[in-house]
């Protein structure tokens, strides 16, 4: 079968390589997800052990659809009775690019409408009960082809289950898990983020040290799925966890506020990790490392409103004189939304790359080779 995992703009080319780690056969990345081949064994391998993608999509097929008529048919076409019960609760969502249909709602409807159909004659029932597990339907018209998935992952894979809160707005953990990638940071080295907030970019960084995979300490949709043996997801743990590292790492992460840094002891708590990071109360003002090599990695306020953008730079100016006296080795990133970013900080970077924190269009701002 082909499995989609959808994913942040500008983060295909991380997702297809830990595809390509998990030995997924013919991986191919396109704009916002990458596709591969696999097994129902590799959903639950993909679930458990991506980083950076947002969930794991069972394709069921794709076929034109410049009207509703097609739209009907092609769904109606589909061997749903294959995958869902009689009982199967079936939602549908999606959405519909540069295409002659569109109205989401109306395709929403007609999808369901042509699954509810087929299910039901599969059946021999006019009302579907949908009261057992859920499988979630999303559909994809992109210019005037649409694209028909089973969502395997239920809620989006950033949610690991170790942030019960936030402080201020999130960085979802799979870009944070990205950005320590980008890094290239492996577990040898210093890691820093002095903007830390609750804690997710050193979390992400002890996980990737660890080799722990992100998936272990929460569930999915499809393990309530009536053809995916719970053995598959037994499975895929373990293997997940044979190839778990242990070790000593230096992984700091400071904030100026206090319930911030209460808050990412807890999260690290949470996610298993508290043995590997320090969290301590600190002024990224003053930040200062003597070690001659590291990775810093961190995601500072943005400043959405004008006086806020005011103060961010002052905060970017403040901190960017700190981190000219940082060893020529360490290698810096720091995402940002702000458009004077570098000359706020100081310095142009010397490489960027655009990213994607949810809605909001940011720079990934990288120094050092």
């Amino acid at each position: 079968m082909t499995l989609t995992v959808p994913c942040l703009f500008g983060l295909e080319a991380l997702v297809a390589d830990e595809m390509k780690r998990l030995q997924l056969q013919n991986v191919r990345a396109e704009n916002g997800r990458v596709h591969c081949d696999g097994s129902l064994a590799d959903i639950a391998r993909l679930n458990i052990n991506l980083r950076c993608g947002a969930r794991v999509l069972m394709e069921l097929g794709s076929f034109p659809a410049k009207d509703f008529e097609a739209l009907f048919q092609g769904v109606l076409a589909l061997p749903w009775e294959d995958l869902i019960p009689r009982d199967g609760e079936f939602p549908v969502k999606g959405y519909s690019l540069n295409s002659t249909l569109h109205s989401v709602p109306a395709c929403q409807a007609i999808v369901k409408k042509a699954a509810a159909k087929r299910l039901g004659n599969a059946y021999g029932c006019e009302t579907l009960p949908e009261t057992g597990s859920r499988y979630q339907i999303q559909f994809a018209i992109v210019k005037d082809m649409a694209a028909l998935y089973l969502d395997t992952s239920g809620e989006g894979l950033y949610k690991r289950g170790y942030r019960a809160q936030n402080m201020g707005a999130p960085l979802r953990e799979t870009l944070a898990a990205a950005l320590v990638t980008l890094s290239r940071y492996r577990g040898r080295d210093p890691f820093c983020d002095p903007f830390c907030g609750s804690g997710t970019i050193p979390i992400e960084a002890a996980l990737i040290a660890k080799n722990r995979a992100p998936g272990l300490d929460r569930s999915f949709a499809a393990q309530r799925w009536k053809n995916m043996d719970s053995k598959l997801w037994l499975d895929a743990a373990d293997e997940a966890q044979d190839g778990e590292f242990h070790g000593t790492y230096d992984i700091w992460g400071g904030d100026i506020d206090p319930a911030a840094v209460a808050l990412a002891r807890h999260n690290a708590e949470l996610a298993g990790v508290e043995d590997c990071v320090r969290f301590e109360t600190a002024d990224a003002g003053k930040f200062h490392r003597d070690s001659q090599y590291g990775q810093l990695v961190t995601n500072p306020p943005y400043g959405e409103r004008l006086l806020e953008k005011r103060e961010a730079e002052d905060l970017y100016r403040m901190f960017g004189h700190a981190l000219r006296d940082l060893p020529p080795k360490w290698r810096v990133i720091i995402l940002s939304s702000h458009t004077e970013f570098e000359r706020a900080f100081g310095r142009p970077a010397d490489k960027k790359r655009k990213l994607y924190n949810g809605m909001l269009k940011c720079d990934a701002f990288m120094y050092g080779r």
